[in-house]
């Protein structure tokens, strides 16, 4: 997932360039074995929905999924995960919802529900590049208020289907971008809601503010999260910022601060080609258990 350059209204041409370069996919990754559907596998259910915001983005619609695990017991609350720009990990270059089949089958991640939203239908579209979506609005934004509509709106609604954990540590957001940084600031707003991260190519950037996140996590007593960042040496650099020198500022502020954080560069660009590929072992690596002294194993 990209920004939304459709009819871009002041994109440079240098900008443009490299747009087209970082976002090419010519990268060397591909979908393991524990990306693809295995036979023997029970398959989760997806469920789509479409929603119209009354309350925090009045007006704005959207398409989102929900995933369920085919072993879930309604007498057992589910681990939750959501996805900012759903439709893309549910997508080929991901399958998210093939992995959760196969992790959860194998024991190696719990039992979890997957909701998969899309940004917002309409709205002020990214500064500079234009654009008429709510994406950029919603997910650059350092404020609680896409948390917000997550935990007032959209759960609520998807736990009338399943039963969802209240516990922050069986929670965790994930996403792309923009969706990338969105994630950290759910999870940074609100800990007592989601405490697992994972962001691929995060816009930590100068968008509307991301590129203030170091120099804050360093300054504020570390929050109990844990985080994933993924990036490549060819994701973007372009008028907001450069993606792989803000992502391993992030990292380094997040060492600093000694969070249980994990960050890995690759050789890709501004897609979703390697954090697919690297998305299973993202999985263990986030879900993996605590010590009881509350270290990680």
């Amino acid at each position: 997932m990209t920004l939304n350059l459709e009819s871009p209204q002041g994109i440079s041409a240098k900008d443009q360039a490299f747009f087209d370069q970082s976002c090419s996919g010519n990268e060397p990754y591909k979908l393991s074995p524990d990306s693809l559907p295995q036979p023997g596998v029970p398959r989760g259910e997806i469920i789509p929905y479409h929603w119209r915001s009354e309350r925090i983005y009045p007006g704005v619609e959207r398409d989102f999924w929900l995933y369920i695990p085919r072993q879930h017991d309604e007498a057992f609350p589910l681990n939750l995960m959501v996805f900012q720009d759903g439709a893309s990990y549910l997508g080929p270059n991901v399958n998210a919802a093939a992995v959760f089949d196969n992790l959860i089958h194998s024991g190696e991640i719990p039992l979890m529900a997957g909701l998969f939203v899309n940004p917002g239908d309409r709205g002020p579209g990214n500064p500079t590049y234009g654009g008429k979506d709510n994406r950029s609005f919603e997910y650059d934004s350092l404020s609680d208020l896409y948390v917000r509509f997550l935990i007032e709106e959209l759960i609520p609604e998807i736990e009338k289907r399943v039963h969802i954990t209240h516990d922050p540590e069986g929670r965790g957001i994930c996403g792309m971008s923009s969706g990338g940084i969105c994630a950290f600031t759910a999870a940074w707003q609100r800990p007592d809601a989601f405490r697992k991260v994972v962001s691929h190519c995060g816009s930590f950037a100068d968008i509307r503010g991301g590129n203030q996140y170091p120099a804050l996590v360093r300054k504020t007593p570390a929050r109990p999260l844990r985080v994933f960042l993924q990036t490549g040496q060819n994701d973007l650099d372009v008028i907001f910022g450069n993606w792989p020198i803000a992502n391993q500022d992030m990292a380094s502020a997040l060492a600093y601060r000694e969070y249980d954080f994990r960050f890995v560069l690759g050789l890709g660009g501004h897609t979703l080609k390697h954090g697919g590929a690297i998305f299973p072992d993202t999985l263990r690596w986030l879900w993996r258990p605590k010590t009881a002294q509350g270290s990680s194993a």
